[in-house]
């Protein structure tokens, strides 16, 4: 299978991560013109589920080093099968909360925010998991970054008195639960991987391919429960059916499993470069993958115009962000071993 040795492509592939996790958003934004985001949310997740099928079955099984997808799929142990299950589980609500936030407040408000809170907890969480790197650097990096989304919050209540377009106290409210869980997931899936060795993963506990494949099936049959209570109780207009998901085109529907794929990608990507060959560990990766709110914050801004209108204090708010995150990104590589 495809292993990372190299501490230098680990962390190209991690701003890779960056990029797709910040940039998947904009799949539901255009979806979002003709499609509710209950509807689109299924596609997105399928994309997922496929995703991981296909890359364990391809970047997961060639190669002579590590164990092929099907062989170590059918070795995992029951407990770290559970662990990444449930985290597919917490992610899928996780994100679920922020998909909802981003349909009532905008993108380059809640991701920023949200997942701003789940980088500071996440990198917490999986350092104690698996310590690697400088922790003064990386907790001075994420300082940076947690400033810059600071930054990204006041700027949001500012636009919110002078255009109306600042984040509401729902949408506030299920970014805040939604960080907290995108926080903690990682580890549930961490746990169930060898981090250790990739190229002789031990028996019992899987390689990244096989995780993130049992995290996307613990999101899907979640969907059922979780997706099916927003599509009969929706957080704003009528209520949507699965009559109406199925008569939905199939441009749009490729349009969410897309943004699934590229979630996806950015995911496996993540949990390759946790491993001990590539000498990052599972909290550097995790924190250089979770500058993605800056990348939608970029996306928001420029692209879907959501602080238009808005004036000098709030620009130069947004400034300051930029240039914290990028001071707060660069100091978490340095803090690499």
């Amino acid at each position: 299978m495809f292993i990372v040795t190299s501490s230098t492509l680990a962390v190209v592939l991690c701003v890779v991560t960056m990029l797709c996790w910040g940039s998947w958003g904009n799949t539901q934004k255009l979806a979002g013109k003709s499609w509710r985001y209950e509807l689109f949310y299924w596609d997105y997740i399928v994309g997922i589920l496929l995703f991981s099928l296909v890359v364990g079955l391809t970047l997961g099984s060639n190669g002579e080093a590590g164990r092929p997808f099907l062989e170590d799929l059918g070795q995992v142990s029951c407990g770290r099968v559970g662990s990444a299950i449930l985290g597919g589980v917490i992610f899928n609500a996780a994100n679920i909360l922020l998909t909802a936030a981003v349909s009532i407040s905008g993108l380059a408000i809640a991701w920023p925010i949200g997942l701003g809170i789940a980088l500071v907890l996440g990198v917490f969480l999986n350092y104690l998991l698996a310590p690697n790197g400088n922790p003064y650097l990386l907790a001075l990096g994420v300082a940076l970054v947690l400033g810059s989304v600071i930054c990204n919050g006041v700027a949001s209540g500012k636009n919110s008195k002078v255009s109306g377009n600042g984040i509401s106290k729902k949408g506030l409210a299920f970014t805040i639960v939604s960080g907290f869980l995108m926080g903690i997931f990682y580890p549930f899936v961490a746990y169930a991987m060898d981090l250790n060795s990739c190229t002789s993963p031990a028996e019992g506990m899987a390689t990244p391919y096989t995780a993130f494949f049992l995290c996307a099936v613990g999101a899907f049959l979640s969907n059922f429960v979780f997706n099916t209570i927003l599509m009969k109780r929706p957080i704003s207009g009528e209520p949507v059916t699965y009559k109406q998901y199925f008569a939905g085109n199939l441009p749009t529907h490729l349009v969410g499993v897309l943004g699934g794929c590229v979630w996806g990608l950015g995911t496996v990507l993540s949990y390759i470069c946790s491993g001990k060959e590539a000498n990052l560990g599972p909290a550097i990766s995790y924190a250089l993958g979770q500058g993605s709110p800056m990348i939608a914050a970029l996306w928001g801004i420029f692209i879907w115009k959501e602080f238009k209108g808005s004036n000098a204090a709030v620009k130069a708010l947004l400034v300051g962000m930029f240039i914290a995150f990028i001071i707060g990104v660069a100091t978490i590589i340095m803090a690499r071993s």
